[in-house]
């Protein structure tokens, strides 16, 4: 008799960090029939206690990590924590058998990128990253035109993701929020716009594209206060980031991201040039539709919309995996990858010169 897949009603979820993005977690799994929200975690039991409540008040709460691993009946955790505490509470999930989701950037540097996916895949649990702009079905449509050919050789490409929270209060005044300011300080574990935000428009680029095979960049921080500092956040993580890049296929590129970019919320495009025509895509107007300009068009620099068919979120791939045992994308073999990239962006910075990946 052919086994069956799990029921959905067995998953049960952990999820551990209970800040903001942590509710787009709990409220995108609970859309999901028959997945629970088990257990949740936070050093601070107040708000875990609050979290818990509510998304149903049902979940267990703990402040101990090890205990919710220990105490909670789970399938697999959901790792909302901040970017420091990415690999080593993941490595604790995947030692105790846990499939994991873990939010962006997989780590703080490639060595513990590589760790993470070496052991999940050794653990043999489901292990993905949240690149959540994956979720766009224009840009699932986009990777699939360049995999069939149809711009032919691609040859240039752009691609940029702009904020502008430090220029305006368009999210709330980030002098005074914790959310914030710990991610314009390298102390408590921040990697600047470049681990932010930066980490997704390197991934947003090269899935279409490929992988990059090597990388200049130039990172600045910008006098945001006098004294540089507010109360305990030393403002020094990098604001603005700058990336020339060539392509494994040869084609070049240039991506960039920023916090200053008034008059952008959460601004990403993406443009690529091939041989035999182009495609663009931008966010801010449609998740689901993009322009190409192919065929006798490109003779008069005509575009023309796609629509793509709706794409299941990262938390339905999840899900879908964990029930089918097989991987999904992007899994943490494809966040050391793009880590990967990231180091090599600090370290062209420093040196000032190309770095080949």
């Amino acid at each position: 008799m052919k086994k069956k897949s799990p029921s959905r009603k067995s998953l049960r979820i952990g999820i551990v960090g209970t800040g903001g993005m942590a509710n787009v977690h709990a409220t995108e799994f609970l859309k999901i029939p028959g997945v629970e929200l088990a257990a949740v975690c936070d050093v601070d039991a107040k708000r875990a206690g609050e979290f818990a409540a509510k998304h149903g008040g049902s979940a267990q709460v703990f402040t101990d990590f090890k205990k919710l691993l220990t105490e909670a009946s789970m399938d697999a955790i959901s790792n909302v924590t901040p970017d420091s505490l990415h690999a080593p509470l993941s490595l604790q999930a995947i030692a105790a058998g846990k499939h994991i989701l873990c939010e962006k950037p997989l780590a703080t540097n490639h060595t513990d990128a590589l760790r993470m996916a070496r052991a999940a895949k050794k653990a043999g649990v489901i292990n993905m990253v949240n690149f959540s702009y994956r979720n766009s079905s224009a840009l699932q449509k986009a990777a699939q035109l360049v995999r069939d050919g149809e711009l032919g050789e691609i040859v240039h490409v752009e691609a940029s993701y702009l904020q502008s929270w430090l220029s305006s209060q368009i999210w709330g005044d980030w002098k005074t929020t914790p959310a914030w300011l710990w991610r314009l300080s390298s102390k408590h574990g921040s990697k600047g716009v470049l681990g932010d935000v930066g980490v997704h428009i390197l991934d947003f680029a090269s899935l279409p594209v490929g992988p990059i095979r090597s990388i200049q960049a130039r990172l600045k921080t910008f006098t945001k206060l006098k004294g540089k500092r507010m109360g305990e956040y030393s403002l020094d993580a990098n604001d603005s980031a700058l990336m020339q890049v060539e392509f494994a296929n040869g084609a070049l590129g240039v991506i960039h991201t920023t916090r200053w970019a008034t008059g952008h919320a959460n601004s990403l495009f993406l443009r690529v040039h091939g041989t035999k025509g182009a495609l663009r895509l931008d966010l801010d107007k449609s998740y689901n539709e993009l322009e190409v300009c192919l065929g006798e068009d490109i003779h008069k620099a005509k575009w023309t919309t796609l629509k793509a068919p709706q794409t299941p979120s990262i938390y339905e791939r999840f899900i879908t995996a964990i029930q089918t045992g097989k991987q999904g994308e992007p899994d943490f073999a494809r966040g050391a990858e793009i880590q990967k990239a990231l180091d090599a962006c600090f370290e062209s910075d420093k040196l000032g010169q190309a770095i080949k990946l």
